[in-house]
């Protein structure tokens, strides 16, 4: 899995028959320079874009991040807020994946090089090309535990 830059992102787009716009090229720079760790839902995107003064609707961020998960470019994550979140799709050394409490939802992320391995392995068996490979833990966080705990 390469990083995308916007010249080899034009290039796919183009071999699809789609075209790079500009909306498309900001919302990939603000992948690119998302802290590691950091999730963005679709409205987190747009209120993200809009303080900084870019008039992109949220339709369009729908379908841009729809077509960059699409692309492998984005992971799509199901995190415990009951909607998608998104990260960039980053190669195998930082491929991560999450651990996630169902009631406070704090996510924690994690390494497991035999997830990679296995999806790998398995895609390439059955003649698949492989995107993306993420486990994702639902949970019970200690804090919560103890909250859930009778007192006395």
């Amino acid at each position: 899995m390469a990083i995308y830059t916007a010249t080899s992102l034009k290039a796919e787009l183009n071999e699809r028959g789609w075209r790079l716009t500009p909306q498309r090229e900001t919302i990939l720079q603000v992948f690119q320079n998302l802290p590691e760790g950091n999730h963005l839902s679709a409205e987190d995107l747009y209120n993200h874009l809009h303080r900084q003064g870019e008039n992109i609707s949220l339709s369009t961020i729908y379908r841009t991040l729809k077509l960059m998960a699409r692309m492998g470019i984005l992971r799509e994550l199901e995190l415990a807020e009951g909607h998608k979140h998104y990260e960039i799709n980053q190669p195998a050394p930082h491929h991560h994946h999450h651990l996630i409490c169902v009631r406070c939802n704090k996510t924690i992320e994690f390494k497991n090089d035999s997830v990679l391995k296995t999806g790998t392995k398995t895609a390439q068996r059955e003649g698949y090309y492989l995107l993306d490979c993420q486990m994702t833990i639902h949970a019970i966080c200690p804090a919560c535990q103890r909250a859930l705990l009778p007192l006395g």
